[in-house]
């Protein structure tokens, strides 16, 4: 019989979440009651707890409603970046969104994946580097590791599994190159 998984011999000791227990747990609070809360729509106020638990964030951010960010210290955002309702920045690793970033309604970035050939899941984390002038399109998911380079668009549900050319938009699952983008 092969080899299965054994959940019970996971351990990430090697991951380390970058804060203590304590800022973990306030960042927990923090985001329950601002981010979560579409009753405080304004974009000041999240910028601000973002940079107060250690995100570097650039003038001119929208973060809408319902955004949610796991840890703040391992975000930058440059200026001008709008990020969406619902989107999800699962950032175990660093996440980096340079200027002038759209990242539309629903979005997934995440850092974390496991080793499907461990017998212990193993975690792996990577970073995401999107770069400026890219559009990541409503309900579409990036994987750790990617970067999308400048100007690039990864269409509404699609799926980026590798790095998207810059000037190029992709869409599918996983992602294709469907044509380039042209700005007139």
């Amino acid at each position: 019989m092969p080899n299965q998984v054994d959940l019970s011999s996971f351990k990430n000791t090697f991951y380390k979440k970058g804060a203590s227990y304590f800022k973990i747990a306030l960042w927990t609070l923090v985001y329950s009651l601002i981010f979560k809360n579409h009753l405080i729509p304004f974009s000041f106020f999240k910028v601000f707890f973002l940079r107060l638990f250690g995100a570097k964030i650039g003038k001119n951010v929208i973060i809408k409603p319902a955004v949610k960010i796991k840890y703040p210290w391992k975000l930058i955002v440059g200026n001008n970046c709008w990020i969406g309702e619902n989107v999800w920045i699962d950032n175990l690793e660093t996440v980096t969104i340079q200027d002038n970033v759209c990242i539309s309604q629903g979005a997934f970035l995440f850092c974390g994946n496991h080793d499907f050939k461990s017998t212990s899941f193993n975690l792996m984390v990577d970073t995401i580097n999107i770069e400026s002038g890219a559009w990541i399109g409503a309900k579409s998911i990036v994987c750790p590791g990617i970067t999308i380079f400048s100007h690039a668009i990864l269409m509404a549900g699609s799926f980026a599994n590798k790095d998207l050319e810059p000037y190029t938009i992709y869409k599918g699952n996983p992602a294709k190159k469907y044509k380039e983008r042209i700005i007139i």
